[in-house]
């Protein structure tokens, strides 16, 4: 598996959000290109104390059980998401390209770059485990543009 925190692997998917352009058209989903570019940034957030989730006693729970199956498969298509990371508006597509890929970037500081021990939803993160995340996610939304 590729890792976020190595340069030349966190460049790959770099390399993919270049491709995007305002015109990417969704393979699946409601998402514009713009809507996703936002989402996954604020995924990414997440892992710098930068985005509060705020879920429900049940729903830690299901993540907590969820969580092996879900970094160990790939993700679904189409699969619910946190209130928190739904964006319906139109949004700047280069201003929001500039801010995953700066946000995505800071990974290649290195593990200690992560601030967020335990998600909201996940429970207990290890530095592998947000590898896994992080990667798994950016990578899916990108290939939902084909890119």
């Amino acid at each position: 598996m590729h890792s976020i925190f190595n340069k030349a692997d966190n460049d790959l998917i770099i390399a993919r959000i270049h491709k995007l352009t305002p015109e990417s058209k969704a393979l699946w989903g409601k998402m514009t290109v713009d809507q996703m570019l936002k989402h996954t940034e604020a995924a990414v957030a997440v892992a710098f104390s930068e985005k509060e989730l705020k879920i429900n006693f049940l729903m830690k729970l299901l993540g907590k059980l969820l969580k092996k199956k879900v970094f160990t498969n790939d993700f679904r298509k189409n699969s619910p998401t946190a209130p928190e990371f739904v964006f319906v508006d139109q949004y700047d597509f280069e201003a929001s390209k500039t801010a995953l890929i700066k946000q995505f970037s800071r990974f290649t500081e290195g593990e200690s770059s992560i601030t967020l021990t335990a998600h909201p939803f996940w429970g207990k993160m290890t530095s592998a485990d947000w590898n896994t995340l992080m990667w798994k996610h950016v990578d899916h939304h990108l290939s939902q543009f084909g890119v």
